[in-house]
């Protein structure tokens, strides 16, 4: 198919705009912060915290995510017609126009502030703004298209929701809630790069200077071990810190063993294959980047019961 049949105006219905809508927020991503936010509550208050204030919780950090991921789009909507993973997005098709879209975002940045500020508290409702902003405006606009180190940086937007979750609870936040943060600081780089050798051709068509793109794949492998090493080393601290007991000690090993024996296969894969050309990669690449999203909710999950048991 061509470039030019996939940017042409789409005659759409009712029902076709509405999931463009909700495709721009990208909600996949949005779900993935919601798995970190939950758990955070359940630590801070060491049991199962008052339902409406996880609902209001919930419901402020989804619009707001939303609607930073939305202002990613209109950022990104030409890289993202360059990319075969990205072209089908509502903007490079031309399924909403960009003032709309604009539009749609800030007002879920408006209701998700006062949402979170009237009915949680002032300081979540701050948290969330600013991981939103610095996502938008330091990571997508700025860090993205200019430097190796982008998700590195940038990921630090991502890792705020576990403060939002602890904060909307406490009030203020403690050790180990930015424990908590550091894990998926630290669990970023090798969920993304791992995508990011499979997807390689594509930040390269668009220029976006990701660590294979830049580096190749031995130094991208290498550095997921890395990360992964001095994650799975945090998450152990995380269990001391947070009191949670023999049951998430056993889940953060038997998880951190397998997130490190899935690491060092795709390191010694890319010492075998380094060239960047070579999709020999791409199969343990794409089980790492797999194995992170459950390793993540897994952990954290088994965080929160291990607390509240």
């Amino acid at each position: 198919m061509s470039a030019s049949t996939l940017t042409s105006p789409q005659p759409t219905s009712t029902g076709d705009v509405v999931r463009a809508y909700v495709a721009l927020t990208k909600p996949r991503i949005v779900e993935l912060l919601l798995v970190t936010t939950l758990p955070a509550m359940v630590v801070a208050e060491r049991g199962i915290p008052d339902v409406g204030l996880v609902v209001a919780t919930l419901v402020g950090g989804t619009l707001g995510a939303g609607s930073a991921n939305a202002f990613n789009s209109i950022i990104e909507r030409d890289s993202d017609a360059l990319m075969a993973r990205t072209r089908r997005r509502p903007l490079p098709r031309h399924a909403i126009g960009t003032t709309a879209a604009v539009v749609f975002a800030g007002l879920l940045a408006v209701v998700s502030f006062a949402l979170t500020a009237v009915v949680v508290n002032l300081l979540t409702a701050v948290l969330i703004l600013a991981a939103n902003a610095f996502y938008v405006i330091v990571y997508t606009a700025y860090l993205k298209p200019r430097t190796v180190q982008n998700i590195v940086i940038g990921g630090a937007a991502g890792c705020v929701p576990v403060l939002a979750g602890w904060s909307a609870v406490t009030g203020e936040l403690s050790l180990t809630a930015w424990l908590m943060f550091a894990i998926v600081f630290l669990w970023t780089p090798p969920h993304f790069w791992a995508l990011a050798i499979r997807y390689r051709h594509d930040y390269a068509a668009a220029s976006i200077p990701m660590l294979p793109v830049v580096a190749g794949t031995v130094e991208t492998t290498r550095q997921i071990v890395g990360y992964t090493f001095i994650m799975v080393g945090f998450s152990l601290a995380l269990g001391l810190v947070a009191q949670a007991g023999v049951l998430y000690l056993v889940a953060a090993v038997l998880l951190g063993a397998r997130f490190a024996q899935l690491a060092l296969r795709l390191h010694r894969v890319g010492l075998a294959h380094p060239d960047p050309d070579d999709e020999a990669v791409h199969a343990p690449a794409m089980k790492v980047f797999r194995f992170s999203i459950g390793y993540l909710g897994l952990l954290l999950f088994a965080l929160a019961a291990g607390v509240a048991i």
